[in-house]
């Protein structure tokens, strides 16, 4: 079985922020949950580079656009690594391939009688890229998004007959129910299908843009050009290989909210008129919110990954990103709600466990060099039951794009082994020799069920997991086909800290 899985191409007009970092680890989740599902995977991601708003931006700094969108497209590509991410390629608009890609498809639509001349005047952002109906703008013809002044434009472009495609549209939509997830923006899609005018898909007003092939007057608008990244990607990833075959169509395609209407209406409307099938899920994601406002470049309040990652790696924000954040649901994100998750979550509930885990077999069941090695403990004890049973859950769960819920099913299980250490008190059977078989399963159940929840965590903290199936002999290769039982006989070492206290690192 082969996925396919893309982000949306981020715009170049300034660096990245935490929310690409939340879309950008999100999808990862997913390629690494397939993967490790034995799933071939393929993941993209990249840079949206054409556009008044980047030739504005390129202007202000003072550069040429193609040698800001170098720099700027860079940062995005240097942030990859630094959040653990393992894309399969990345693909800037300003490529080649892709440029000769959209033209291709622009020409078949035109010659399809798909696209037409007209002139257009309305109410422009140059934030958003898009025009606004006067019902749409805010008192005083203020973007609602930007919260600034919209500009009148008019100009004679080419049009996209999106209107002759509203039918198709509806019935793609009433026969797949539950390709937008979730259901409210489905429901909040298909309206938008009752309001379609055609598309405006080029500008004469700017020159940082494809070529229109038949238009020298004319380069084609961002929506156009960007969307199509997601096709075109496929034929040129791989040196001398199309991978549309393998691939197409995306399996999902993971976005934000803001930009619903051009993905799940313009989109579908393209692909329709070249003749290509649409994507299988649309997972559309809340926003990150910083004082009950979104984040974001624009808004002045984004809140800057590098830092966080260069203090703690990359692990710790993946994990409070997907955990904070129900994911389709907008989420407020703060350093103290990184703290809080981070202390109390990270470093007490998992951290300590694997230290005391490891320690306790060390001490109990290790010998004169301090070896001590995995007991074996029998499938049949209750912790093997729950731990299977927690892993079909977290499966499903996965397998349904339920990221939040899937990390909350492993958690619940990680706060069951801690209540099983308080409840057997391993510490209290060491003074008993009566109880050295309970003892020796306890630290058994406690070992085979962490490394269950380095199997479950793994997509998201593939770090931190290494290091836990590490501590108790296990490779993260062998990890990826986990078992009860696993971890039988391996030799134990005691772990650094996985997760120093930010309390304690404070005061260091």
């Amino acid at each position: 079985m082969s996925f396919y899985v893309t982000t949306p191409i981020y715009y170049v007009n300034s660096s990245p922020h935490l929310g690409h970092a939340y879309t950008t680890i999100a999808a990862d989740v997913m390629t690494r949950f397939q993967r490790l599902m034995g799933n071939d995977a393929f993941y993209l991601t990249g840079t949206d580079e054409h556009g008044s708003k980047i030739a504005e931006a390129a202007a202000e700094a003072g550069e040429d656009p193609q040698a800001f969108t170098d720099r700027i497209s860079q940062l995005f590509r240097d942030l990859l690594p630094l959040l653990g991410v393992e894309n399969d390629f990345f693909i800037r608009t300003t490529d080649a391939p892709h440029k000769s890609f959209v033209q291709a498809v622009a020409t078949k639509m035109h010659e399809q009688g798909d696209i037409y001349q007209d002139t257009y005047s309305g109410w422009y952002c140059t934030g958003c890229e898009r025009y606004f109906a006067d019902d749409e703008l805010l008192e005083g013809n203020v973007c609602p998004i930007h919260k600034r002044p919209v500009e009148h434009m008019e100009e004679t472009n080419w049009f996209f007959k999106l209107t002759a495609y509203k039918e198709r549209l509806l019935a793609h939509f009433h026969a797949n129910p539950t390709w937008i997830q979730p259901k409210s923006k489905y429901n909040e899609a298909l309206a938008l299908i009752d309001q379609l005018d055609d598309l405006s898909i080029s500008r004469s007003s700017i020159t940082w843009g494809i070529d229109v092939p038949w238009d020298d007057q004319q380069v084609f608008y961002v929506w156009l050009d960007a969307l199509f990244n997601y096709a075109s990607a496929l034929s040129y990833a791989r040196e001398g290989e199309d991978l549309t075959e393998k691939f197409w169509p995306p399996t999902v395609q993971v976005l934000a909210k803001d930009i619903l209407k051009f993905h799940t209406v313009y989109w579908p409307a393209f692909l329709m008129a070249v003749g290509l099938e649409l994507p299988e899920t649309m997972l559309i994601h809340g926003y990150l919110t910083v004082g009950g406002d979104k984040m974001g470049k624009s808004m002045g309040n984004a809140l800057d990954p590098f830092p966080l990652i260069e203090a703690h790696g990359p692990d710790p924000l993946r994990f409070y990103l997907l955990r904070e954040v129900q994911f389709g649901q907008d989420g407020a994100v703060s350093q103290e709600g990184f703290a809080r998750r981070y202390d109390g979550e990270l470093a007490n509930d998992l951290g300590n466990l694997v230290s005391r885990t490891a320690a306790m077999l060390v001490k109990y069941r290790g010998d004169d060099e301090g070896v001590a090695l995995v007991p074996e403990v029998p499938s049949s004890v209750e912790v093997a039951t729950n731990a299977n049973i927690m892993i079909e859950q977290w499966r499903g769960q996965m397998h349904a794009l339920d990221l939040s819920g899937a990390l909350e099913t492993v958690w619940s299980f990680v706060r069951d082994l801690n209540k099983h250490v308080e409840t057997r008190a391993p510490w209290k059977l060491a003074k008993d020799e009566g109880s050295a078989l309970l003892l020796e399963t306890t630290l058994g159940e406690l070992v085979e069920g962490l490394c269950a929840v380095a199997y479950t965590l793994s997509p998201v903290m593939p770090a931190t997991t290494t290091k836990i199936a590490g501590t108790f002999g296990v490779t993260a290769d062998e990890l990826a086909s986990w078992s009860w039982g696993l971890a039988h006989g391996r030799p134990v070492t005691k772990p650094q800290p996985l997760f120093p206290r930010l309390e304690v690192a404070s005061h260091s």
